[in-house]
């Protein structure tokens, strides 16, 4: 049975959404430091994180059409970041993987951004940081349903 949507729900959500969009931009700052932009960056943690994956597949994930898509992928391998692999059974499908170097620039970037946001949490008292870890658990859970 759906629970009915209150004003006190919409508010938390619009709050919630606002502040998830403007953290993402200030952490995006830490990103300039890697020379790629967000659309590259967000292609190559696709790659990353989701293992070999197909250019037709990581245009769905990240919401773009297959030639916007191929320009991105071709720019990252021009970097050196990613490979392309051909399988054994189809020679027309192709899989992208992460070079070692697309990697670690990307885990370097992901770091930077936590430990931005970790000195900032670092400021909190230790009842805000117990506030804050519940809350955390509790977005995972919503999120998770979204």
């Amino acid at each position: 049975m759906a629970s009915k949507i209150s004003k006190d729900h919409e508010k938390v959500a619009e709050q919630l959404h606002s502040l998830a969009i403007h953290l993402l931009r200030k952490l995006r700052r830490e990103d300039d430091i890697s020379g790629l932009n967000a659309p590259r960056l967000s292609a190559l943690s696709v790659i990353v994180f989701r293992g070999p994956v197909t250019l037709g597949d990581l245009a769905s994930a990240e919401q773009v059409r297959p030639p916007t898509m191929t320009r991105i992928v071709n720019a990252l391998e021009e970097q050196g970041l990613v490979t392309r692999e051909k399988t054994s059974g189809d020679a027309r499908r192709t899989y992208l993987s992460a070079t070692p170097a697309g990697k670690s620039l990307l885990l370097a970037g992901r770091e930077r951004r936590v430990r931005a946001l970790a000195g900032q949490i670092g400021k909190l008292s230790a009842d805000r940081l117990a506030i804050l870890q519940d809350a955390a658990e509790i977005l995972r859970d919503v999120v998770s349903q979204v």
